[in-house]
């Protein structure tokens, strides 16, 4: 690596080791990680023309800001369906459309209820997705649990089982779509074969985490009734229908137009806001005005948006400088013919930048080949669907799914590490020997 490239990844360690530290530095995670998108592709001008040796002049400066749009717009696309995603839970919630996930969820058991949450998120997450199923499982939390300790490690879960649920499915995570759509997995393939794996993901931190949940809700503290709703039964039915619904036709809209699944976000989001308006017109009660769709938009966490938009801007800078591309080579040298490791490794890795650039760089650095590990449905790519998804869940910041919990519980990075992640680990390791036990027995 030239000493340009050496500063810019050491920049980004810098930014990354703030981000860990907010709770010491007490500066907001999304501050830093704008400075740091900003640094990185501040260093890259400084001598652009060592990446891009071909182009000379204002070439290179063209074909930079072609760069930055192309990376931009990715980013844009991702923040859009994000903010897309909020809104509608948002919508739905506020209007008690998730009532009935509540009442099915609800019980004075502490541990009942992790288990309840744990496979309806798990499950969810495979039909929405892991970023939407997080939103509405905390949402609903808010309603069940009010001891915020309890809480936290409800909503620890909720990343875990989310990312689990992705996994197994073509639909379920974004990288499990960008390998589906490449061709490389086959939805038949990866459900028979990464479900049992991404279940026992779920179910070894479950079980450990269980232990630190105890007791029954107090009666009177917890448990609370929703707010009574100005829309009847029928009405808040049609909200949640259209809500989730919408939620679940993404995928079929995508495939059906092949517009960017943010289309498809902003498409339910303008039914359902016409249709909420609609019933609030017909409403009497002056109240309903509080929960109009332009009133909901000011609860979305723009902190949240920034901080997404900053590391995924700032990752774009080490896929620039061909950093990530020469670590996936790297790690195929050093241990050349084992993918498990390899595989293994890059979802560790996952959870520390985001598992997307590194997807991205597996698919353009290896081919597909006929037979063997890098067959379509091969050990190779399948483990790749796994790992890139389940191995997210070891740090707060290592997934979708973890960044927008963080944001909503305002967990801080220093807690997830000490309490969370050796558990998430632990059923990491556990899905991978799965996998390994399922392709010696039986495929």
């Amino acid at each position: 690596m030239s000493t340009l490239t050496i500063l810019i990844v050491v920049v980004f360690c810098i930014g990354y080791l703030c981000i860990a530290l907010e709770s010491l530095t007490k500066v907001n995670k999304a501050a830093i990680a704008l400075l740091m998108c900003v640094l990185c592709w501040t260093l890259l001008m400084l001598d652009p023309t060592s990446y891009y040796p071909s182009l000379l002049g204002g070439d290179v400066m063209h074909h930079i800001s072609e760069v930055i749009e192309h990376h931009l717009g990715d980013a844009a696309g991702t923040l859009f369906f994000l903010m897309g995603a909020m809104t509608i839970v948002e919508i739905v919630d506020s209007n008690g459309g998730f009532n009935f996930v509540r009442d099915t969820l609800k019980t004075r058991s502490k541990r009942k209820l992790m288990w309840r949450m744990a496979f309806m998120t798990f499950f969810l997450s495979a039909i929405l997705d892991n970023l939407t199923t997080s939103i509405v499982m905390i949402m609903v939390l808010r309603k069940l649990v009010q001891s915020r300790n309890d809480r936290l490690i409800y909503a620890a879960l909720v990343v875990i089982s989310a990312n689990s649920g992705g996994a197994f499915s073509p639909i379920g995570d974004v990288t499990t779509i960008m390998l589906w759509i490449k061709g490389v997995i086959t939805t038949q393939g990866v459900l028979t074969e990464i479900f049992i794996p991404s279940l026992i993901s779920m179910l070894v931190p479950a079980f450990i985490l269980q232990y630190q949940l105890e007791g029954k809700f107090d009666k009177e503290q917890n448990l609370p009734k929703a707010d009574v709703s100005t829309f009847t039964k029928s009405q808040r039915d049609i909200i949640f229908w259209l809500g989730v619904g919408g939620l679940c036709f993404v995928p079929i809209f995508k495939t059906i137009t092949h517009l960017p699944p943010f289309m498809g976000i902003l498409l339910v989001l303008g039914l359902l806001w016409t249709v909420t308006e609609i019933f609030h017109y017909s409403a009497s009660d002056d109240d309903t005005m509080a929960k109009r769709v332009s009133d909901l938009l000011s609860r979305i966490d723009l902190s949240t948006i920034m901080f997404f938009l900053g590391i995924l801007m700032a990752v774009a800078v080490l896929q620039e400088v061909g950093v990530l591309t020469m670590l996936g080579g790297v790690l195929d040298t050093t241990f050349e013919g084992n993918h498990f490791l390899v595989t293994g490794i890059i979802g560790v890795l996952s959870s520390i930048v985001d598992n997307v650039p590194l997807v991205a760089g597996c698919m353009g650095m290896y081919p597909v080949a006929a037979t063997g590990d890098m067959a379509i449905d091969g050990i190779f790519w399948q483990l790749l669907a796994y790992c890139a998804g389940v191995g997210g869940s070891m740090l707060i910041i290592g997934s979708a799914a973890g960044v927008v919990v963080m944001g909503l519980e305002k967990i801080t990075f220093g807690w997830y590490m000490k309490k969370i992640t050796w558990v998430a680990f632990v059923g990491y390791l556990a899905g991978i020997l799965t996998y390994w036990v399922e392709r010696a027995l039986f495929f």
